[in-house]
């Protein structure tokens, strides 16, 4: 069955935001292992100032990508990256997000740089004049805490082409909210990348940068007695309404990719993060 991903987040549509989680045939996630390294060393690290002498990836090396899929795991300071060169964007974005990182002194850089090392990484100019912004996945407002960890973010390996409307909307809002969060609960776990479906043929640029036809994000707060998951998926579109319309579950997620996010936390707990996306316990002020 082919689904319209348009119609699907329409207005009207909304209602149905579950079922538009059929087309993420497409995400490329992280698997098992993204809890067991860090939890011992991470719940000490949200109680620090931040100023981490680490990259946090070397806490989160276990990585699984699914066989076939082009890519290039790359670490920058404070996130990692898998680079799909065929779609000259990431597969995903993954970063670990402290509660005191969300503040710092490190101004918004703008300076966006073409990795070289990366083959297939496109530059800024293949977005000038395409329609779309140059949309970062790991948001540089997560990266105030160190100057490097600020020009690593604008890095083009971290960008995707993202439809205006939702760059400083409705991704934006919910950027905000992560930080938010963060505070509240000492730190999160974050995963976002891009979905594409066969017919998102539409390449913009010189490198022929592939535009998705929707975002996911998977979020994750595993230092708190009771750990909580949510994930969140927006069309590449304008996305009106209230942030809860675009909440699923984690094993939705992973029902209809046939991915494993957590396999590594106790049943019980991955149980418990994965099954439940209560955006009313997450949107709670303290």
């Amino acid at each position: 069955m082919k689904l319209n991903l348009k119609k699907i987040f329409s207005h009207r549509g909304r209602s149905r935001i579950r079922l538009a989680i059929a087309i993420a045939v497409g995400i490329y996630v992280i698997g098992q292992g993204i809890y067991s390294s860090i939890a011992s060393s991470g719940a000490e690290a949200a109680e620090t100032s931040g100023k981490l002498s680490r990259n946090h990836y070397d806490d989160l090396e276990n990585v699984v990508m699914p066989k076939g899929i082009p890519s290039h795991i790359k670490d920058y300071e404070g996130f990692r990256v898998s680079f799909n060169k065929d779609n000259r964007t990431p597969n995903w974005v993954a970063w670990e997000l402290l509660g005191s990182e969300t503040e710092g002194e490190k101004k918004r850089t703008n300076k966006f740089w073409q990795d070289e090392e990366l083959e297939g990484c496109p530059t800024t100019y293949d977005y000038s004049y395409s329609g779309y912004d140059r949309g970062h996945l790991c948001p540089a407002a997560d990266q105030k805490w160190s100057r490097r960890a600020m020009e690593d973010c604008f890095v083009m390996a971290n960008i995707c082409p993202q439809n205006h409307s939702l760059n400083s909307g409705a991704w934006n809002s919910l950027e905000n909210k992560e930080r938010f969060w963060a505070k509240r609960d000492s730190a999160l776990v974050i995963v976002a990348g891009p979905i594409y479906e066969k017919t998102d043929t539409l390449r913009i640029g010189d490198a022929g940068v592939r535009v998705p036809g929707a975002f996911f994000k998977v979020i994750a707060a595993p230092y708190l007695d009771q750990p909580r998951g949510i994930a969140f998926i927006y069309p590449n579109m304008t996305s009106p309404g209230n942030m809860q319309n675009y909440v699923v579950t984690i094993d939705d997620v992973e029902k209809l990719t046939g991915f494993d996010f957590f396999s590594s936390l106790p049943d019980a707990i991955e149980n418990e993060i994965e099954s439940n996306a209560n955006f009313k316990e997450w949107n709670r002020q303290k």
